[in-house]
């Protein structure tokens, strides 16, 4: 089975990584500028949430449904139950490397189709796809922690 890894340095806590991941307008945050992504339903961060979406691929709708399981503030893990991979599990977790930084880790095992069911995944989640993917969740997510860690150090909300 296929595996994708990639992690990234936030200079910022623990607590302000989790905390911007528990937020439920996330996805479209994550979402890089030239993709549509059009949320249908996305509970709150939990064990058994549901995120359901369509993320559009120029003028093709990719429709996906993922469950999240093993939610914690450091980790959680989304499963797609429906959508264009055979099989898609991936994992993030947040590691503490000291009080103000914190190191993620995206892990993230998958399986395409065979046949032209395939060949159609592979073509839209090639590894250099991917890895832009997750070079702009880097940039957002060190931006969007940075602030929530400047509020906290400052006794804002």
């Amino acid at each position: 089975m296929p595996v994708f890894n990639y992690r990234f340095r936030v200079q910022a806590s623990l607590e302000s990584v989790s905390e911007f991941h528990f937020q439920t307008g996330i996805l479209k945050k994550l979402t890089p500028p030239l993709m549509i992504m059009q949320v249908h339903r996305f509970d709150p961060l939990a064990n058994g949430s549901i995120g359901e979406f369509t993320m559009w691929m120029g003028p093709i709708p990719v429709r996906w449904t993922a469950l999240h399981s093993d939610v914690s503030r450091e980790s959680f893990t989304d499963t797609q139950i429906a959508g264009p991979m055979k099989s898609w599990r991936h994992t993030h977790r947040f590691l503490r490397v000291d009080e103000h930084t914190t190191d993620v880790d995206e892990h993230i095992e998958f399986e395409h189709h065979s046949g032209l069911r395939g060949l159609w995944s592979r073509l839209l989640f090639p590894r250099p796809a991917l890895l832009a993917l997750f070079t702009w969740r880097a940039f957002v997510t060190r931006r969007a922690a940075a602030r929530i860690e400047q509020q906290r150090r400052s006794g804002r909300p």
